[in-house]
């Protein structure tokens, strides 16, 4: 059975080019990113760790560590690791874990066998501080992922765990939010000193409680 939202994202150890890492004790008390790539040495798979390299001081702001997984090996990961630092001008400092034996893209269920027998797909898992899934999304091999919405997502879960809201379609950090059905209106103007608009009795907007 495939991994489901509010799953504690299991745990294993692993050979990385930081050294062996066993994922729960490097998360910590921190968020973590973990993405699958379908082999080292691949044009998409180098445009997207790219980015995540250069996007490493974004997701420090969100206190989000990411881990890249690959069916190769540590001394494919190093080599290839060059490669990505020079097209992007980047210093890769997080784990590219080593997956020969498939042994994480199993747990993960990271190979959709009708798409490829071997080949991870593009997955994407989000994990909170308590090591709960608290995302997932599949890309095909051919589609590089969009990063921006990643970053998105995780600016929307960090703030519905910090205050009872939800965001609407097309959110983005700054704008209003959606007030949790559970709380009353006459209550919620009281918890959302900002201001209350009511578009229908179960659909009640605030500006972001962070700004």
């Amino acid at each position: 059975m495939s991994l489901q939202l509010g799953d504690v994202a299991p745990n294993f150890e692993a050979d990385t080019t930081i050294g062996r890492i066993d994922l729960h004790e490097y998360l910590g008390d921190a968020w973590g990113l973990l993405l699958s790539h379908p082999a080292d040495f691949t044009p998409v798979c180098t445009t997207e760790i790219g980015r995540t390299s250069q996007l490493q001081d974004e997701f420090r702001k969100r206190n989000v560590k990411t881990l890249i997984v690959s069916v190769d090996d540590v001394n494919d990961h190093h080599g290839w690791s060059r490669d990505i630092n020079e097209i992007h001008g980047t210093v890769i400092d997080f784990p590219l874990i080593a997956d020969k034996d498939r042994l994480v893209s199993n747990l993960y269920d990271m190979i959709h066998p009708n798409a490829s027998a071997t080949l991870t797909v593009r997955s994407v898992f989000v994990i909170d501080p308590n090591k709960k899934i608290r995302l997932t999304l599949t890309y095909p091999a051919s589609t590089g992922r969009n990063f921006n919405e990643i970053l998105r997502v995780i600016d929307s879960l960090q703030l519905v765990d910090e205050h009872k809201v939800a965001t609407p379609a097309d959110w983005n950090p700054g704008d209003d939010v959606i007030v949790s059905n559970a709380i009353k209106t006459e209550d919620a103007a009281e918890q959302f000193p900002k201001g209350l608009r009511e578009v229908k009795p179960y659909l009640r907007y605030t500006p972001d409680p962070k700004d």
